[in-house]
Order: C-alpha cells, then sequence, then structure tokens
C-alpha cells in the first residue's frame, strides 16, 4: 500500500489522500515524496482533471518528515555528503515547486490547475510546507489542532521551502515568531495570522467549490506576479533593512550565538529575500545543508526528537507489566509542588485527592489549578467549562480515608525523612493494597524512604522539577526493592500527564541534581578564586545554558544550597569535596543575602525584585583576580564539572540508558541543547580529548575533573558514548 492515493470524481476534481499505513500520524518518507510526484503528473497531463485537492486519511495531515530520509540522503553521498543533501533537497524544492505552478505557462502565468489542501488537524513541519506550496489552504474547525513550522525547536530550520515561503507571504518580521520560535497556533488564529486562507466546518466541501470556480489569478502566488514586493520590505527598503537589524540583534541575544540554526535560518531569509524566487529557494536549500552537517543539529535531531520520542513512547517500561493508567491519585502536600502536581493530574482527566494538615492550606493547594485556569482563560487558551471540570476533579482534604480508592500516591510533604516516614505508614493503613507510593523528594534516598513501607517493591521516586506545570521532565527513581509495577505504573503516569520520563537507580541526588549541583558549585568556587561573576554567568549563556550558576542560584534561594550542602557534609563526612563552595555560601547566608526572594544574593534588587547588576559586596570579600582566566576555560569548567558526573552516573549504573542522561540533562536544567545533552557533547569533543582536557583541568583545579574509568577506556578503544551504548536504535 502507497502512502498517497488519488481517486477523480465525476466533476473532475482529483483528491490526492495521505494515509501512512501503521502510523498515527503522516510522515513524509523519500518513497511517498516520489509517488506524490508521479500523482501531481498524472493530474496535471489528464484533461479530464480539472484541479486537485490534497488532504489526509487521518485526524491530522502531518506530524512532518522521517528525518532518517535525510540521513539516508548523507550516507548515499559517500565522499560527498553537502553535494548528496543539497540536490536532495532541491528534489524536494523541484517538486513543491512542480504543485504551485502547477503547469501555469511560464510567461503568461495562465492555464495552471487549481490545487488546494485541507487539513482536518495538526500539521507541522513538512505538514505545512506541503500545503503552503498550494493555491489555498482550508483547515477544518479543530481547536485541538495546531498548525505551525516547530523544527527550530530539533537544531534545524524549514528546509522545504517553508522558510522562503512564509517570508515572502509574510513579511520577515510576521514570519519570525514561527520560523524563530517555532510558534504553532489553532487553525483559527493560523488564518488570522495569514499563514492559511480558510477555517471551516466542512473544509473538503468549501475547498471542492473552490477547485471548480477557481480562475487562474486565484493560482497565482504573489512572488510569481509581476512587481511583487516583500511585505514589511525587503534588506534594502528602509524599513526592510531597520527589520533585519532588529531580527540581528534579537537571534544573538536569544542564542548568545550558540544554536546554529538560527543564524543561518536568518541568513537563508536575508539573502534570499535579494534574489528572485527560484534562486532563494537554492539559498535556503544551501543554508539548510549546512545546518544538517553541522553536528549540532544531528544531536539535537537525536535527542530531542528520536530520543525524547522514544522515552514518551514508553522504550524504557518492562514490557511484562499490563496497562497500569492512574485513575485516581493522592497528593499529599498541598504546598507549591503537591499544588502543581494536582493541577497537571487533574488537567489529564485524573481523579486527585489532595490532602494537608489542614483544610484552608487543602484550599489554597486546590486554588492554584483555578488562578492557573484563570490565566489560561485571560490568554484564550482554556475556558470556563474546562476550568470548571480541572476542578471538579480535585477534591481537597485533611483526611487520609479519601484516598481509599487511590492507585498512585504522590508524597510531596516536607524533606525529612522522619515526617516522610510517619506520612507512609499513616497512608499506607488506608489505600489499596496493589497502590503504588510515590515520593517527590528531590535529595533523600528513595531505597532509605522505602524502608518505612510495608510493601517496598511497590514503593518508587518521583521527582517533579519546578514549576511542575512548565517543566517537561519527570525523574522516576527506582529503590533496590522497587519492582517492575511500579516502575510502569510511574512511566504511565507521566504519559498522561504528558510529560518526558527518565528512569534512574537510587543513589545520591539521583542524576539531574549529582548534575546541577556541580555546575553552581564551580560558579561559586570561582566567584572565591576571583573570577568576574560576569565573566562566569555570561560564560554559561554563551554555551546556551538559559542561565548562569550564579544567577540559578539567587533563583533557587542561597539558603537552600546552604541547606543541602550541610546534609551532604553530614553524610559524606571526610569525603566531602566542596568546602570551598561552603565558605561563600555560609558566608552569604550570614549576611541575609538569600538570593531574589530577600532582594538580595549574588545581584543586588530593585523593591520589586529586578537585577540590578552582581553586589558590589563580592569583590570587596573576594577580590577579583587581575588576570582573568579566558572564555573557554571558564566554559570548560562549567560543562566539564557536569558531564564527568553524568559520565560517572553511567558508569556507576545510576543512569541505564544513555538516552535518558542526554534527554534528561536538557530538559531537566537546560544543558545547552545545541550539544544534544552531555554525553553527546563528549562524542562532539570525541574521547580522546575529552580525556586528555580531564588531565589538564584537574591538574589546574583538582580531582573533581578526574578523568573516569569508563571514559579513559573509551579513549584508548576510540569509542563514542552512542556508538558503544546505544544498542536500542530501532526503539528510537
Amino acid at each position: 500500500m502507497t502512502d498517497f492515493t488519488m481517486i477523480t470524481d465525476a466533476e473532475g476534481v482529483a483528491t490526492i489522500t495521505w494515509d501512512c499505513e501503521g502510523k498515527s500520524m503522516n510522515v513524509l518518507n523519500l518513497a511517498a515524496l516520489l509517488h506524490l510526484d508521479q500523482l501531481i503528473d498524472q493530474a496535471l497531463a489528464d484533461d479530464a482533471i480539472k484541479g486537485v485537492i490534497i488532504t489526509s486519511a487521518k485526524k491530522d495531515f502531518a506530524a512532518g518528515m522521517d528525518l532518517n530520509v535525510l540521513a539516508k540522503m548523507r550516507e548515499d553521498a559517500g565522499e560527498n555528503p553537502a553535494q548528496g543533501l543539497f540536490e536532495g533537497i532541491m528534489s524536494f524544492h523541484t517538486i513543491l515547486r512542480k504543485i504551485e505552478r502547477a503547469g501555469m505557462d511560464a510567461k503568461t502565468n495562465k492555464g495552471g490547475k487549481p490545487i488546494a489542501s485541507v487539513l482536518p488537524g495538526t500539521a507541522l513541519g513538512i505538514g505545512l510546507e506541503l500545503p503552503l506550496s498550494t493555491h489555498r489552504i482550508f483547515a477544518a474547525n479543530n481547536p485541538k489542532a495546531k498548525i505551525g513550522l516547530p523544527e527550530i525547536l530539533v537544531g534545524i530550520f524549514p528546509g522545504a521551502g517553508g522558510t522562503t515561503r512564509l517570508v515572502r507571504k509574510l513579511g520577515a518580521m510576521a514570519a519570525a515568531p514561527y520560523l524563530l520560535e517555532g510558534k504553532t497556533l489553532a487553525p483559527a488564529k493560523a488564518k488570522s495570522a495569514g499563514i492559511i486562507d480558510e477555517v471551516s466546518d466542512d473544509p473538503m466541501a468549501d475547498a471542492r467549490a473552490w477547485v471548480l470556480n477557481a480562475k487562474d489569478a486565484d493560482l497565482l502566488k504573489p512572488w510569481d506576479a509581476k512587481g511583487y514586493k516583500m511585505p514589511g520590505g525587503a534588506p534594502y527598503h528602509p524599513a526592510g533593512f531597520m527589520t533585519f537589524i532588529g531580527a540581528s540583534a534579537m537571534i544573538n541575544g536569544k542564542t548568545q550565538g550558540a544554536f546554529p540554526a538560527a543564524k543561518a535560518l536568518l541568513s537563508a531569509v536575508y539573502e534570499g529575500a535579494l534574489v528572485p524566487f527560484e534562486t532563494a529557494l537554492k539559498i535556503e536549500a544551501r543554508w539548510f545543508t549546512n545546518v544538517l552537517l553541522n553536528p549540532s543539529s544531528s544531536a539535537m535531531i537525536q535527542s530531542l526528537f528520536i530520543n525524547k520520542g522514544a522515552l514518551e513512547k514508553g522504550a524504557v517500561r518492562p514490557t511484562n507489566v499490563p496497562d497500569q493508567t492512574v485513575k485516581t491519585v493522592g497528593v499529599l502536600g498541598a504546598g507549591m509542588m503537591g499544588a502543581g502536581i494536582a493541577l497537571v493530574s487533574a488537567m489529564a482527566g485524573i481523579k486527585v485527592v489532595l490532602i494537608d494538615q489542614n483544610q484552608d492550606a487543602a484550599d489554597r493547594g486546590k486554588a492554584y489549578t483555578a488562578s492557573y485556569m484563570d490565566k489560561g482563560i485571560k490568554r484564550g487558551k482554556a475556558t470556563e467549562d474546562k476550568k470548571a471540570a480541572a476542578l471538579d476533579l480535585i477534591t481537597a482534604t485533611t483526611d487520609y480515608a479519601a484516598l481509599s480508592d487511590a492507585d498512585l500516591i504522590i508524597e510531596a510533604v516536607f524533606e525529612d525523612p522522619k515526617i516522610k516516614a510517619e506520612v507512609t505508614q499513616a497512608v499506607e493503613a488506608v489505600i489499596p493494597k496493589d497502590c503504588i507510593f510515590a515520593s517527590n523528594t528531590s535529595t533523600l534516598p528513595i531505597s532509605e524512604l522505602a524502608k518505612a513501607s510495608a510493601r517496598p517493591d511497590q514503593f518508587i521516586g518521583i521527582h517533579f522539577f519546578s514549576p511542575v506545570e512548565r517543566m517537561l521532565l519527570v525523574e522516576i527513581i527506582k529503590g533496590k526493592e522497587t519492582g517492575d509495577r511500579a516502575v510502569a505504573k510511574a512511566l504511565d503516569f507521566v504519559r498522561q500527564i504528558r510529560k518526558t520520563p527518565i528512569v534512574v537507580n537510587d543513589a545520591r541526588f539521583f542524576y539531574a541534581n549529582r548534575c546541577i549541583i556541580p555546575y553552581i558549585n564551580e560558579g561559586i568556587r570561582m566567584v572565591a578564586e576571583g573570577v568576574a561573576p560576569a565573566l562566569i554567568d555570561n560564560a554559561a549563556r554563551q554555551m546556551g545554558f538559559p542561565v548562569g550558576p550564579l544567577q540559578l542560584v539567587d533563583e533557587t534561594s542561597i539558603d537552600l544550597g546552604a541547606k543541602i550542602a550541610r546534609a551532604t557534609k553530614s553524610a559524606m563526612g571526610d569525603a566531602y569535596p566542596d568546602s570551598a563552595v561552603d565558605d561563600v555560601i555560609f558566608w552569604m547566608e550570614k549576611q541575609g543575602r538569600l538570593g531574589r526572594k530577600s532582594k538580595a544574593g549574588f545581584f543586588s534588587y530593585d523593591d520589586a525584585g529586578k537585577r540590578l547588576g552582581y553586589w558590589d559586596g563580592l569583590a570587596t570579600q573576594y577580590p577579583r583576580k587581575e588576570d582573568q582566566p579566558s572564555l573557554i576555560d571558564v566554559q570548560h569548567r562549567l560543562m566539564f564539572v557536569q558531564t564527568l558526573e553524568a559520565v560517572r552516573a553511567l558508569e556507576e549504573g545510576v543512569l541505564m540508558d544513555i538516552r535518558e542522561g542526554d534527554v534528561g540533562a536538557i530538559l531537566g536544567w537546560g544543558f545547552a541543547p545545541w550539544t544534544g545533552g552531555p554525553l553527546s557533547w563528549f562524542d562532539m569533543l570525541g574521547s580522546a580529548y575529552a580525556a586528555e582536557r580531564c588531565d589538564q583541568l584537574q591538574a589546574d583545579h583538582g580531582d573533581r575533573f578526574a578523568c573516569p574509568d569508563l571514559l579513559r577506556e573509551m579513549a584508548a578503544k576510540g569509542q563514542s558514548f552512542y556508538g558503544r551504548f546505544n544498542k536500542t536504535k530501532d526503539a528510537a
């Protein structure tokens, strides 16, 4: 069976239907594209066919392109991958341009056949680029549908004409949010933005009527018409000139130069706007090839598209356990974390019993959902009915007996082992015997907490990141006695609330905090050494981190850092490695500088909590070195100190799958997304160089940079992490 089929009705309207066999959504591959080309040729050559509608047999139009197509183009090109990719991409342009011109006479722009596209639902990536090449886009009145070009989010940009066509259709400034931010819209908003043409309750009927009545002028794209001028002005126009200056500044401000796809996209837009349309497509293809050959692109696609998708589909789920869909979740503790967990659970249609020590606290936790939904209603992203439905699912109470029907418990009480043990035992007295109990702890070992449980095989960690409703990652922690059903339950729950899970074995700080704490500590350590705070934070941002380590500790609070340091020092004794960091943290704590919440930390703040700059008192207490380290040295200290922890976590069996190490790092704490994650970054550097650099950093800065035995062995054998450990490519 082919992905595209064509049927012609009695009035000469040919309907080409896209339906990928065995897939829930259409994804374009090379064979399907070539078949579509044949069908278009057939339709244009058949005098009995008056026009064409391209649509989907599924509830959505298309999710995008099968990225393996690009990989195959590269492989087939052998020693000249750039040429192979460029020629392959140009073949896409040729086919879509054929649809766009539809048999028109090159001189008169007449005689073409109308080709419309009908989008029953979501249309993303190539799923929008293909419709953009048709003469009119009709979308079903489906508010759940998403329409857009999100390629930039996985390290590439729309390379099948979407960049060139959208800019020529909307103008560079209006197109920027959809190209540079990957913003997607519901059909009605996509029409208002000018991306699509019609939203209809019966789009097939409306498209058919349009095809039968379309005139030559209805088929001609603005950029093919004589005298076309780009909306907002081309680069040589005064208004357009200012647009491109602003766009360049915006990209460099947001990316700090760390994301190659954004700069390449702007280059394709700028250069393409200076030349005729056909030449602009070639320029787009050249820049797209440039991005595809950048290792950052491959790494981002691997982690944020392939690996992330595999984890969300259950790549690490125990296969011997039946479906564990959660019907009722009990959330213990209605503070910020518990309230957030209740919110995302209710929005996923799960019944929630939200419990706290007093009714007022429980009610405040439930009110968090009401407040969140009210904000959504103001932005047009929610309705009063959805708000009421979510609130109806949440029962706020102090009575443990209300948990009698729960099949999953998530404990989010104060981080004290004694309190958690008391709550565990009290709750297990009333919940069903097969109910899974999870702790949301961020630091306390799950195996120790499970000792308070009468059923340790049903005890697991489900670690959310704050704020729960915004953070995409959920870290699932297996204790020493945690059973497969508990793991499956946690994974199925995370799937229900539409987040991305990673599963790790129990160890101090698990995985995410194990890596992020050294990042913060290294920044603080450099302050004590006399490195300029601005150099530290800006070095991190220029590596692609959303915030630098000093700003991050101000946001999370300095007294929390001091508390974690004391607890860690107590547990580790003489093996504790961070006394130099504690000197700074404890001193800041004594000064009452606890971060943004106290309007005083590494930064100074105004009365509204706005950062005013780094606090002058730092330079008094820790005088600045006259000779500051180089940017790359600061960046390597910040990057290696985290990446080495990821390697050690893999070496020790805390990480069980390298995909989880990379995806978890990017989604959990914003590890430089352009790298594809810490293990992908070491693969970019090469294990030999990474090991050599470890030795240099260890000699200059201490044993925290010591090369792990695993990395040393890989360097000797010339291995990469994905070459050695990625044994589940088929599952991805």
